[in-house]
């Protein structure tokens, strides 16, 4: 799925950026609803609530997004494992 999302052209920033933006129109669309229907609190609240889910989504699949653009796809972090193997034998022991 993260290396859909990359073909995409969407980096770990536009996710974290979509995070905060998702708490954002949250406050607006709580704000909006409340003062412009005339449901009253609850269905503002229910408003804010089903916007306001999705900023987690966002925040994990930017930090996912962030390891992959660090660590390349699955698998290829095997080369750093080996590297620190050969510095620890490559340590003096005392």
């Amino acid at each position: 799925m993260l290396g859909m999302i990359r073909k995409m052209g969407i980096s770990s920033d536009v996710l974290y950026v979509m995070g905060f933006g998702s708490i954002a129109m949250s406050v607006a669309s709580w704000t909006l609803s409340q003062r412009m229907e005339a449901a009253g609190t609850d269905r503002a609240d229910r408003w804010g609530i089903f916007v306001g889910e999705w900023a987690p989504a966002f925040f994990a699949l930017g930090t996912a997004m962030r390891l992959e653009e660090q660590w390349g796809p699955r698998g290829q972090h095997e080369e750093f494992s080996e590297m620190r193997e050969r510095s620890r034998n490559a340590m003096p022991v005392v």
